[in-house]
């Protein structure tokens, strides 16, 4: 049995995961354009095997931006519950979906807005480093073309993002950030364009995904890259020795992509897919050579995705980077059922997904301390929606604003930012079964951890086409 360094696939299995890792969601064979993004993952230049530089120190002006996408819809009723004089309307309203207050772990915000608030029993983690200062909550997040009111939302006297409540749609517009006009790019991949150039290498790109493609990371220069929780996506082979049968195969591909092909179109893909090799076998080599994270990471979706993060982030010096941009995701967020279970309500699949975050959460910001960058890493959570405040029996439906997470230590933690909703069906802030209309755009998120990341003020514009139609372009929630 051959030893395996990272992921061994075949040659069709890789070529869509250069695909992946190249273009993202604008497709590789779209144009040629798209094509000739591949240069950001790798240049023709690095067809020459390469020794990894030694391991050096994290630069003091290094950043990183990691967002956490909960894709399907958290139901964020639960994961900040009122308590005290609050907890009657809560429970009223939620029938059983309602948590009990035995176990909720109380919040005290630094900045009070009169009600009592604690967080979901299996959030213990962040809990406690929301309590040191080191996480933050945004209240009532969501897509928003203009700020909209209730009055507003029911004449339709404002435009509103389209296909509200839809998945797929409202997974697009969190990622963008543009809902009312069409796009080609994220706001993560316009801050990667801008910012490129601290960064002294462009062999690895800046934007790498551990979850697959995402509207998130597409630039018009900077392209996403594409690696799995064990390193780059290699052809089958290529681990191989060269004198072995699968040595030799792997050697021929390579020698056929770096060939000039019949068609323009040919040429490109196999300078593309030959540059894709070579990224990987670089990135690999680097990760090998790189000190080992220490930090202990549960084995899980969220947590082998993060440590690998850790390991990409150590690596940095290597990779000649000083800004990057990460995309992690974890599924299984649309609750429409089974979102607890009878016997236990602070158990089910709601409880375990929080669980998984909080734990793989800590774990990374740990992870980060040890490295001596506490202070230039935030993560922060994304979602496609919240869910309604009303049970359908079995769990909650498609809602609108969410609440939200932010943690590291440039963050002002211990606070809740924004202003929650008021917690009543049909209310001032309810389009209908508790569907929060957002009092935070997600605009005004990203501005926020793009300015922190260091766009100018200038460019936010350039990051955040509609954050002038906004009154907070920065919330404050970082230093």
């Amino acid at each position: 049995m051959r030893k395996k360094t990272a992921p061994d696939v075949s040659r069709r299995e890789f070529l869509g995961s250069a695909c992946c890792s190249a273009v993202g969601a604008t497709g590789l064979l779209s144009t040629l354009g798209s094509l000739r993004l591949m240069a950001a993952a790798a240049s023709p230049a690095t067809a020459v095997a390469q020794t990894p530089p030694r391991a050096a120190a994290i630069a003091p002006d290094y950043k990183a931006l990691v967002c956490l996408f909960l894709n399907g819809g958290n139901d964020a009723n639960n994961l900040i519950v009122p308590t005290g004089s609050g907890y009657a309307a809560y429970a009223a309203a939620r029938t059983n979906l309602a948590l009990p207050q035995t176990g909720l772990l109380g919040l005290r915000p630094r900045t009070a807005d009169g009600r009592d608030w604690a967080l979901h029993p299996s959030f213990a983690e962040v809990h406690r480093l929301f309590g040191e200062g080191k996480a933050a909550l945004l209240a009532n997040v969501g897509t928003l073309v203009y700020p909209t009111t209730k009055a507003q939302y029911t004449a339709r006297s404002v435009p509103l993002p389209p296909q509200l409540f839809s998945h797929s749609d409202q997974q697009v517009q969190w990622q963008h950030s543009v809902p009312d006009k069409p796009t080609q790019t994220g706001w993560g991949g316009r801050v990667a364009d801008l910012l490129s150039a601290f960064n002294s290498s462009d062999r690895i790109s800046m934007s790498i995904s551990l979850a697959g493609k995402n509207t998130f990371q597409v630039g018009n220069r900077v392209a996403q890259y594409a690696v799995g929780t064990g390193g780059a996506t290699t052809l089958a082979g290529s681990t191989s020795s060269a004198t072995s049968l699968d040595g030799i195969r792997f050697r021929a591909q390579k020698d056929l992509f770096a060939q000039n092909q019949a068609s323009l179109l040919e040429t490109a893909f196999g300078g593309a897919t030959g540059d894709a090799i070579v990224s990987a076998d670089l990135l690999n080599s680097i990760l090998a050579a790189s000190p080992a994270v220490a930090t202990a990471f549960p084995n899980t979706t969220a947590g082998n995705q993060l440590r690998m993060a850790a390991r990409l982030i150590a690596a940095s010096p290597s990779l000649g980077l000083k800004r990057q941009v990460f995309f992690v995701q974890l599924g299984g967020w649309d609750t429409h059922a089974s979102q607890l279970t009878n016997a236990a309500p602070t158990t089910g699949a709601h409880a375990g997904l929080l669980e998984q975050v909080s734990k793989a959460v800590d774990a990374f910001h740990r992870s980060t301390i040890e490295l001596g960058i506490e202070n230039q890493v935030t993560l922060f959570t994304a979602s496609d929606f919240g869910r309604t405040f009303r049970s359908n029996g079995d769990g909650s439906d498609h809602g609108w604003g969410s609440h939200h997470l932010v943690v590291g230590g440039a963050v002002r933690g211990g606070d809740l930012y924004g202003r929650m909703p008021v917690l009543s069906v049909n209310g001032p802030d309810d389009t209908g079964l508790g569907r929060w209309i957002p009092t935070t755009s997600v605009d005004e998120y990203a501005a926020t951890l793009a300015s922190w990341f260091g766009v100018s003020a200038t460019d936010l514009p350039v990051v955040l086409p509609n954050i002038g139609r906004f009154a907070k372009p920065n919330l404050g929630f970082l230093t």
